[in-house]
C-alpha cells in the first residue's frame, strides 16, 4: 500500500508539473505532439486535437512534448517559432506550477487542521525578556532575522543556524499589535550535547546540531530517542523531564534511537561549550483560522518548505550534509511507507493530512530542485534563454542540446548514487 500512496503522490506531482508546461504552451498558440503520464510503451492514448494523451507503462515521470521542442525547427506552432519571453514563461510554468500545487494542499491542511504558530511559553518572572516585556501567549512574528511565525520554523533555524552571542530582534504580537525586543542572548559554558526538541513532541524526535558530540556519535536528526542509559524515553516532556533532572556531565552516556525500523545504540560525551539561550520557551499549536487566515497561512506554509529546501541545499553544496542525510527515490517511498504505517494507527483523518503535508513538502522541493541552474533541468534551459535575452539571438542548438545532454548523464549518475545510497541505508 505504501508503493501505491507513493506513487500516486509523485504522479500527481509530475503531472501538476507538466500541465504547468502545457496549459501555458497552449496559452501561446505552441503545438503540444503529447502529453503523457509515465514512461516507457504507452497503455492508452487518444487524440484530441493536435495532441494525443498517454498513460505509460511505468508509473513514474511525465512529459509535455512540444513541437520542434529539441530541434531547430522553426515552423508555425514550434516552441522555437516563439519568442525568448513565450518559451521562458512556457518553461519555467512547470516548477511554478508545483508551487500552486504546495499551496492548494496547504490550504487544505490548514483549512482542517489550522496552522501551527508559535507562541511563548514558561516565560519566568525577573528573566531578561520577561523584563523587556515578553509574556507567554505572545505570538512570534520573527526571530534574528528569520522568520519564526511557525514553530517549524524555529526548530529548523536552530539546526541550520547556532546563535554566537550577537544581538538579537525578536517581533512578536500581542492582542493584535505587533512589538519588538533587541537583546543579546545569555550565555554559559556547560556541557552540550547538540540537539533541540519540542517538549510537545510524541514521539521524542530531535534535530541535531552540526558538529555536535550527538552528530560525532551518529545520531541523525529525526531520530527518535527511546532511551538515554537505562532511562527509556518516550516523548518529548520526559525527555525534558529526564534533562531537567539529570543535567549533562562530562561522562560517556549510551543513547538509544529509533531510526526507520532499526533500532540503534550509541556512545557519546558531551563537550564543554559556550550555549547561548534563545530566552523563551516557544510551543506550536495547531489553531483553526478564518478563511482569510488559511489563505494566508498556506502561504506561508510554502514559503517555509522552499526555504528549508534552500538551506539544505546550501548545506550540501558546503559540505555540511552528511552521505547518510540524503534521499533519493527508495528513500522518500520508504519515508512515506513508515509514516503512513505510524499514522494509519491513529485515524484516516491524521493518516490523510500526514500525507498532504508530504506531498506539499515534495512538491515544493520538486519546483526549487528544478529551477535549479543545471542542464537538463528548467533552470538550467532558463539560464540559456536569458543569455539568449541578453544576447539578442539564440545560442547554437546543437552546442545547447549537447550541454542538456551531458547533464542529464550526469543526473543519472546522480540518481544511481542515491539509489544505492537508499538501498545501503536500509540494509
Amino acid at each position: 500500500m505504501s508503493i501505491v500512496i507513493a506513487l500516486i503522490i509523485f504522479s500527481v506531482l509530475v503531472v501538476f508539473h507538466e500541465f504547468g508546461h502545457f496549459i501555458i504552451a497552449k496559452k501561446n498558440k505552441i503545438v503540444v505532439n503529447e502529453f503523457s503520464l509515465g514512461m516507457g510503451p504507452r497503455i492508452i492514448s487518444w487524440g484530441k486535437g493536435e495532441t494525443k494523451y498517454s498513460i505509460k507503462a511505468l508509473p513514474f515521470g511525465g512529459s509535455c512534448a512540444m513541437l520542434g521542442e529539441d530541434q531547430d525547427t522553426v515552423v508555425e506552432g514550434s516552441f522555437n517559432s516563439k519568442s525568448v519571453w513565450a518559451r521562458m514563461a512556457v518553461v519555467f510554468a512547470g516548477p511554478f506550477f508545483n508551487f500552486i500545487l504546495a499551496w492548494i494542499l496547504a490550504i487544505i491542511v490548514i483549512g482542517f487542521q489550522g496552522a501551527d504558530l508559535a507562541y511563548v511559553t514558561d516565560m519566568e518572572k525577573g528573566s531578561l525578556l520577561y523584563e523587556k516585556g515578553l509574556r507567554d501567549g505572545d505570538k512570534l512574528i520573527r526571530f534574528n532575522g528569520n522568520s519564526a511565525i511557525l514553530a517549524r520554523e524555529l526548530f529548523r533555524d536552530s539546526y541550520f543556524e547556532n546563535l554566537d552571542g550577537g544581538e538579537i530582534e525578536l517581533v512578536y504580537k500581542r492582542e493584535g499589535k505587533k512589538q519588538t525586543i533587541k537583546y543579546k542572548p545569555e550565555g554559559e559554558e556547560k556541557y552540550f550535547v547538540g540537539m533541540s526538541y519540542s517538549a510537545t513532541s510524541n514521539p521524542a524526535n530531535i534535530i541535531v546540531i552540526k558538529g555536535s558530540a550527538l552528530e560525532e556519535a551518529g545520531v541523525l536528526s529525526d531520530d527518535e530517542i527511546i532511551k538515554i542509559n537505562d532511562v527509556e524515553i518516550s516523548s518529548g516532556k520526559e525527555l525534558y523531564e529526564y534533562l531537567e533532572e539529570n543535567p549533562w556531565q562530562n561522562e560517556e552516556y549510551r543513547i538509544t534511537v529509533k531510526r526507520k525500523n532499526k533500532t540503534l545504540t550509541m556512545k557519546f560525551r558531551p563537550k564543554m561549550t559556550m550555549v547561548y539561550d534563545k530566552g523563551f520557551s516557544f510551543t506550536g499549536k495547531r489553531v483553526k483560522q478564518s478563511p482569510v487566515g488559511v489563505i494566508r497561512y498556506s502561504f506561508t506554509e510554502v514559503k517555509y518548505e522552499i526555504v528549508t529546501v534552500v538551506k539544505s541545499l546550501k548545506m550540501l553544496v558546503t559540505g555540511k550534509v552528511k552521505k547518510n542525510e540524503m534521499s533519493g527515490p527508495i528513500g522518500i517511498v520508504n519515508a512515506i511507507g513508515d509514516t503512513y504505517k505510524e499514522t494509519r494507527k491513529e485515524s484516516v483523518m491524521i493518516t490523510v493530512m500526514t500525507m498532504l503535508n508530504m506531498a506539499i513538502m515534495l512538491s515544493a522541493n520538486l519546483g526549487v530542485m528544478n529551477l535549479l541552474p543545471l542542464p537538463a533541468l528548467d533552470g538550467g534551459r532558463l539560464v540559456f534563454f536569458i543569455i539568449e535575452a541578453i544576447r539578442r539571438k539564440p545560442i547554437d542548438r546543437e552546442k545547447e542540446g549537447l550541454v542538456h545532454l551531458i547533464g542529464f548523464a550526469l543526473l543519472m549518475v546522480l540518481m544511481m548514487f542515491l539509489i544505492l545510497n537508499d538501498i545501503g541505508k536500509l540494509l
